[in-house]
């Protein structure tokens, strides 16, 4: 099977690394020449235009930073869409418009797949990252091989478009993790709490998350590097926003969190990284939250190991 990959990124081009790595016939396109250059000259083929790949490879792959750009691309390759073609959507996007798209795509005679990951960067990196799949089983079932190669855990999320819903809720999880990470250790510090104790209190406790775990140690280095940005977090809440308006569901929390970051956009620009979301409170305060001993960014050590589909419990 002849893959196509487009958006070379920050996650896609790790997700496109673990198909390289894997001995997957890939071809690649990305806006930046040096990306393609770059998976080029570990094995890819470079893929020339959207349109051109959608018509020389059985999946075409999308990663892109916006739903307006994964459109564009869309558009240039439904001309080329026909049956036995399948679109595989990893980027966080919305739901309708991944929709729309899809339905598109499937009108055409081929197969939509949404499939956003989650888990870190660092996860992406070595294949130990999960994954999320909304379509039809039948689909599901040709892509699983592809998936299990980038992912670790998979997960039928039902029809297209949940996947990207699931996507949202996760992110808006991890993005209230996040405050209330920076502002349990902006009061340790204030306190007068030891650092190192005051993050091993928090991970032995109820009070621990998978983001106090993994960006908690960055936060406290002080790199806080985790290969995101404030502009990606905004986008993801504000996305999840909109699922909630269309659900009719009234939020207190969300919008609060969007205004946190739109005020740290405000001050520290979009592409400053997400967890100096903590900045605002080391500002006020005076104080520096940070401590010795913790890695400038995550590392997944995890053995790479090929996935599997994961099965709710209930």
């Amino acid at each position: 099977m002849k893959i196509g990959f487009i958006g070379l990124g920050n996650v896609g081009g790790k997700l496109s690394g673990s198909l390289l790595r894997n001995g997957v016939e890939l071809v690649v396109h990305d806006l930046d020449a040096e990306l393609v250059a770059g998976k080029v000259a570990k094995g890819a083929v470079a893929g020339g235009s959207p349109a051109v790949m959608m018509r020389d490879c059985d999946v075409v792959i999308t990663c892109l930073p916006s739903p307006a750009a994964c459109a564009l691309v869309v558009e240039e390759m439904l001309p080329e869409v026909r049956e036995g073609k399948i679109w595989l959507e990893m980027s966080t996007t919305d739901e309708a418009e991944v929709k729309r798209l899809g339905e598109a795509v499937i009108a055409a005679g081929g197969a939509a797949v949404d499939c956003p990951v989650s888990g870190g960067c660092h996860r992406a990196d070595t294949g130990n990252i999960a994954i999320f799949a909304g379509c039809d089983r039948a689909t599901f079932e040709r892509i699983l091989p592809i998936l299990t190669i980038m992912g670790r855990r998979v997960l039928h999320t039902g029809d297209l478009g949940s996947a990207s819903v699931l996507k949202v809720l996760t992110n808006f999880l991890a993005t209230a993790n996040l405050v209330s990470v920076a502002e349990a250790l902006t009061v340790a510090k204030g306190a007068g709490m030891n650092l190192n104790v005051a993050y091993e209190a928090m991970a032995i406790s109820s009070g621990n998350s998978f983001v106090h775990e993994t960006e908690g140690q960055v936060i406290l280095n002080g790199s806080r590097d985790i290969s995101f940005t404030m502009d990606l977090v905004a986008k993801d809440i504000g996305l999840f926003q909109e699922v909630a308006d269309r659900a009719g569901v009234p939020l207190e929390l969300n919008p609060l969190l969007i205004s946190i970051f739109q005020d740290g956009i405000a001050r520290f620009g979009p592409r400053e990284l997400s967890p100096n979301i903590i900045k605002r409170l080391e500002e006020a305060t005076g104080l520096d939250v940070t401590a010795p001993g913790f890695p400038a960014e995550m590392v997944d050590d995890e053995p790479e190991e090929r996935g599997a589909e994961v099965v709710p419990k209930f």
